[in-house]
């Protein structure tokens, strides 16, 4: 796509990511919100974004420039070990060197190890996203489903549960907002008798949401929610 129309088209796709993350501002949003409505390629494009985001926002940027430090005692202890074991060896001179060097390894291998885990230990943990139970129908005979949402910047997910939907079989979900537009948010595959659990996410608001239909290959409406 060249022309007037082609930079456009670029410059708002190019905004999908700042879009998913909920980092444009509310002019900027209204305008990539309706190039959505009218561009089936930047829709699967944010469809795809989405779950990155997801994972983007749960990150606290705080963190990453944090370089944990090991105990402050490890490395006496570690030189102490070093002695204790010299203490006990009676080797004949080059095997001694030898061992030395595998010794001084070890220490910095284990000072590093260490700082590894009290960094792993003192990160920060983000706290759990809220959930929204929705009342879900079953349309399907044999099928049994419940949901919950989480809202995010960058949307609505929906964490669907259930039994029953038809094994190796593909299942596609949709979001409705309020102006009645059906967005995507992806698919599965039934397993049969057994519990199945998946995160759907769509690039509807939560405020803008609606309900959600989850539809079999041949279209008809297996699972439905209004909220």
């Amino acid at each position: 796509m060249t022309g007037a129309h082609g930079d456009e088209h670029r410059e708002l796709r190019e905004q999908l990511g700042a879009y998913a993350l909920g980092h444009l501002t509310g002019a900027e949003r209204d305008r990539v919100r309706a190039h959505l409505d009218g561009c089936a390629d930047c829709r699967a494009e944010l469809a795809d974004i989405a779950p990155l985001a997801a994972r983007l926002a749960a990150v606290d940027p705080r963190a990453l420039d944090e370089t944990p430090a090991p105990p402050p005692d490890l490395g006496a202890r570690v030189l102490t070990r070093i002695a204790e074991e010299r203490r006990r060896q009676v080797v004949p001179l080059r095997r001694a060197a030898v061992r030395r060097r595998a010794l001084s390894a070890a220490a910095v291998a284990g000072v590093a190890a260490a700082g590894g885990v009290v960094g792993w230990l003192v990160r920060p943990v983000p706290d759990p996203p809220p959930l929204e139970p929705v009342a879900v129908q079953a349309v399907e005979p044999g099928v049994r489903a419940t949901a919950d949402l989480v809202p995010h910047t960058w949307g609505v997910e929906v964490k669907l549960t259930g039994t029953g939907f038809a094994d190796g079989e593909v299942f596609r979900v949709a979001v409705t907002d309020d102006d009645g537009r059906e967005v995507p948010a992806g698919e599965f595959v039934g397993i049969g008798a057994a519990e199945l659990r998946c995160n759907l996410n769509s690039s509807v608001l939560r405020d803008d949401a609606v309900a959600f239909e989850v539809v079999d290959a041949s279209g008809a409406v297996v699972v439905r929610s209004e909220f």
